[in-house]
């Protein structure tokens, strides 16, 4: 059996290997990068965990954790496992009840709250959280005047730990030594679109089994730098980021707040790095805004050695050939003049895997940042399975998200659906039956295969290509089979963008879309050519901003067939907002409440109507807030069929 089979033992294993030799991690705290040792690390970690044995953490305890990325996240997760608890990761943008739901069903016994905010949430909500013995939290701003015996700071539960330590010197190393990699180590919360989320149960050897596998296609170094800014609560931070830092010994940074991470990235320059589809996308949107902006000189330079980046690595990535000579002298002239300084704007002239994940990343987005250097490759994942299918080495493939690592497997079902199987699949739902066993299913060998709920196809070489959710691909009244994710990206590409959502299906002639402005590149578009507006309803009905989306509407249906093409759009006059149960905390589309809520404006598209009339709360931009009376315009596009 391997001796390092769960996280607090590969803790101690690094602990004992760097000591006070080795930074572990780094944090920007009021503008100083702030180091951390791996025997800091180490000696946090037994300090809090014997602190939460002294309140009475028994082994299978489950303990929520709501924080941003902070050491602390990790020290407390490490904390829990060390004593046979069970962390359980929570957003920190959770409305109270949503937290109160995951406290009660994961039957928490404690909770790790960041800061006053997170605390106030937890105050609101304790008398429906009777089992929660204790809150502690490590931001004590705010928090002084506070008289509730209920929260603990973290310096009191070090204090609780020391205490025991000297009366138990040994109880920490045994705690961890009584640990197996078949204990649970984490619950993940899905992002529930459909219902209520569920917590899969994940071991510590279902997540070292991904850290290996990951390490076996792409290795990181202990010499890398890593920045940390999924939400911890997330599974691929804890898989990629958390786990393949004890295992390797990477150094993990953490950005001084979320606003200051593109800031704290070109300060580090990071070996790695793993944003969401969505920060990627953004990130080549503000270069495209800022671009438009900039001098003379350098759009021409722009316009000069973009087209020779694409062809650059089209050559090497799409036609797998060899660049000659000619094309490498013009390649390493753009990079002398606009790749290599635009990468040291974005912090990326040390990175060596910059990694997409959680929503199938737009092929455009993969040529732009592969045409200016940048190692870019695509994940593929799930709560329940890690990830299943990644980019490996110059094995990059636009229109995949890659093969599966070394010790996965997939298959596709005979509706499409992709099954995957291996050290990675957790154990099932916590508290729900019913749904684990539609999730899992034991083929005739007996391996188990996790039932993704997606559609896609392996083409000859083994790449699996990604298509929607099998119950979202719509048919068209024509009999063609779309996919409204995958058109959505594609609209999404665009930097004045920020979410879509198409509607089609048989019982409807055409397709249509709802669509939401980028109001920031909007608004700075629209005060660049001198068009006026007051808030965000009233630039998203202005007429030249119809044209402006109607451009990138146009550019999307040129590559589709005509019966999939976009007939009609409305730019919509508010943002779907996750506060409003239109999106998930990672920003997915609730696609039912959606379809209810807009119905007005899907009639309209689908009617001889050319606008609709809403009530709009409103901000104006001295401030003042408002709700006003507005006409949403339905827009028409050009077809072929009708010309119109």
């Amino acid at each position: 059996m391997n001796p390092l089979d769960t996280l607090p033992k590969n803790l101690i294993a690094a602990w004992q290997k760097y000591g006070n030799k080795k930074i572990a991690m780094r944090q920007k705290e009021m503008g100083i990068w702030r180091s951390y040792t791996w025997q800091d690390s180490c000696q946090q970690v037994r300090q809090l965990s014997l602190g939460l044995m002294r309140l009475g953490m028994g082994r299978g305890d489950k303990v929520c954790i709501i924080g941003d990325n902070d050491p602390q996240y990790f020290w407390a997760q490490l904390a829990i496992q060390s004593g046979g608890g069970v962390a359980v990761g929570i957003f920190t943008d959770s409305a109270p009840q949503e937290i109160q739901y995951i406290v009660d069903h994961s039957d928490a016994a404690f909770v790790f709250a960041k800061d006053q905010e997170q605390c106030d949430k937890l105050l609101e909500i304790r008398a429906q959280v009777p089992k929660v013995k204790r809150v502690i939290y490590w931001d004590d701003k705010g928090l002084w005047n506070y008289q509730e015996a209920w929260l603990v700071g973290f310096d009191e539960l070090r204090s609780l730990g020391r205490s025991l330590d000297e009366e138990q010197p040994h109880l920490f190393e045994h705690s961890v030594e009584q640990g197996h990699g078949d204990e649970l180590a984490i619950f993940c919360y899905t992002s529930g679109t459909t219902g209520l989320p569920k917590g899969a149960m994940i071991t510590h050897r279902n997540l070292l089994a991904g850290c290996d596998s990951a390490q076996l296609a792409d290795p990181r170094l202990e010499t890398d730098e890593y920045l940390s800014f999924l939400p911890p609560a997330w599974i691929t931070e804890n898989v990629l980021g958390l786990t393949v830092h004890l295992r390797v010994g990477m150094v993990v940074n953490f950005p001084e707040s979320p606003e200051t991470v593109q800031e704290n990235i070109r300060e580090l320059t990071p070996h790695a790095m793993l944003f969401s589809a969505r920060l990627w996308e953004n990130m080549m949107g503000l270069v495209q805004v800022k671009i438009a902006e900039t001098s003379r000189v350098n759009r021409l330079l722009y316009r000069m050695f973009m087209p020779v980046g694409y062809k650059v690595a089209g050559l090497r990535y799409e036609q797998r050939k060899a660049v000659n000579p000619p094309w490498r002298l013009l390649y390493a002239l753009g990079d002398f003049a606009l790749f290599h300084p635009l990468r040291d704007k974005l912090g990326l002239t040390r990175v060596k895997s910059a990694y997409s994940s959680g929503a199938a990343l737009n092929p455009d987005v993969i040529r732009f940042f592969r045409a200016v250097g940048v190692n870019i490759k695509q994940l593929y994942g799930s709560t329940e399975a890690q990830v299943h299918t990644l980019h490996v080495k110059d094995d990059v493939r636009f229109e995949t998200v890659g093969v599966p690592p070394p010790g996965q497997y997939v298959k596709i079902a005979e509706n499409s659906e992709i099954l995957v199987s291996g050290g990675t699949v957790f154990q099932g739902y916590y508290k729900n039956p019913e749904a684990t066993e539609k999730a899992l299913r034991v083929d005739e060998d007996g391996r188990r295969w996790f039932c993704t709920g997606d559609a896609g196809h392996l083409d000859a070489d083994g790449h699996l290509i990604y298509l929607d959710r099998v119950k979202e691909m719509i048919t068209l009244a024509s009999g063609e089979k779309y996919s409204p994710q995958f058109l959505e990206g594609q609209l999404k590409f665009s930097p004045y963008i920020r979410d879509v959502m198409t509607v089609g299906g048989e019982e409807r002639a055409y397709v249509a879309a709802l669509i939401n402005m980028d109001f920031e590149n909007v608004g700075r578009w629209a005060e660049k050519r001198g068009v006026p507006y007051t808030t965000f309803v009233d630039l998203s009905q202005k007429p030249e901003v119809y044209d402006l989306i109607r451009r990138d509407v146009e550019r999307v249906n040129r590559a589709l067939p005509p019966a999939a093409r976009i007939r009609k759009f409305v730019l919509l006059h508010k943002e779907f907002d996750a506060d409003e149960g239109e999106l998930t905390r990672t920003r997915k589309l609730r696609r039912n409440l959606l379809l209810e809520r807009y119905q007005d404006m899907i009639s309209a598209m689908y009617g001889d109507g050319d606008s609709v009339n809403v009530r709009a709360a409103v901000k104006y931009r001295d401030g003042r807030e408002g709700v006003v009376e507005t006409t949403v315009r339905v827009a028409a596009m050009q077809t072929e069929e009708t010309g119109t």
